[in-house]
C-alpha cells in the first residue's frame, strides 16, 4: 500500500471472503468492476520460473505457452518455491506478490489485453481482498521492484 500512494497510483480495494480458485469469485466479480485475474506459477523444462497474469476466465494453452512468451515446456511450479521466491502461498498469488522477489529471479508475463486495460484486479497478497487498478500502474508498480514485465497475447485452449 506504501508502494502505491508513492506512485501515486489510484486503486480500489475490496474486502471479501478469502477465495482460493475462479469458480470461487464468480460472485465477487459481479459486484466488482473491471477486468478479473488468475495467474500461473510455472517452471520451464530449463529451470527458470514463470509468473503468468491471465484474464480468470480463458484456458491457456500450455502447450503453445512457451512459444508465445519465449521460453521451454512449462509445468505448473511446486508451492514450496512459489513461498521462497514470492513469499506466497497457492490461492493467493498476484503480480504483486513480485515486492517479495529479487529482480531476475521470475519473469513475470502479463496478457496484453489485461496490461492496456483500465482496471485489472488482483489480490492484494492475500486472498481475502481485491485491488483495481490499472493495467499501466500494474506495471509501473513491477518496474518499481525491478520486474521488466513481458506483455503478450496468451494462447488460449478452445472450450471444449
Amino acid at each position: 500500500m506504501a508502494d502505491l500512494a508513492a506512485l501515486s497510483i489510484s486503486f480500489e480495494a475490496h474486502e471479501h471472503p478469502a477465495v482460493f480458485t475462479v469458480d470461487e469469485s464468480r460472485d465477487l466479480k459481479a459486484h466488482i468492476p473491471g477486468e478479473h485475474t488468475k495467474n500461473l506459477f510455472l517452471k520451464d523444462a530449463g529451470g527458470d520460473f514463470w509468473l503468468v497474469t491471465v484474464p480468470a476466465e480463458i484456458r491457456v494453452d500450455l502447450k503453445a505457452l512457451p512459444q508465445a512468451i519465449g521460453c521451454k515446456r512449462v509445468s505448473f511450479g511446486k508451492a514450496e518455491d512459489m513461498e521462497r521466491l514470492i513469499g506466497i502461498s497457492p490461492g493467493s498469488v498476484t503480480p504483486l506478490a513480485m515486492i517479495n522477489a529479487e529482480p531476475g529471479s521470475i519473469t513475470v508475463v502479463i496478457d496484453r489485453g489485461l496490461a492496456e486495460a483500465g482496471r485489472v484486479n488482483v489480490h492484494p497478497l492475500r486472498n481475502t481482498a481485491t485491488i483495481g487498478l490499472s493495467g499501466a500502474d500494474t506495471l509501473r508498480l513491477l518496474e518499481h521492484w525491478g520486474h521488466d514485465a513481458l506483455v503478450a497475447p496468451i494462447p488460449t485452449k478452445d472450450e471444449e
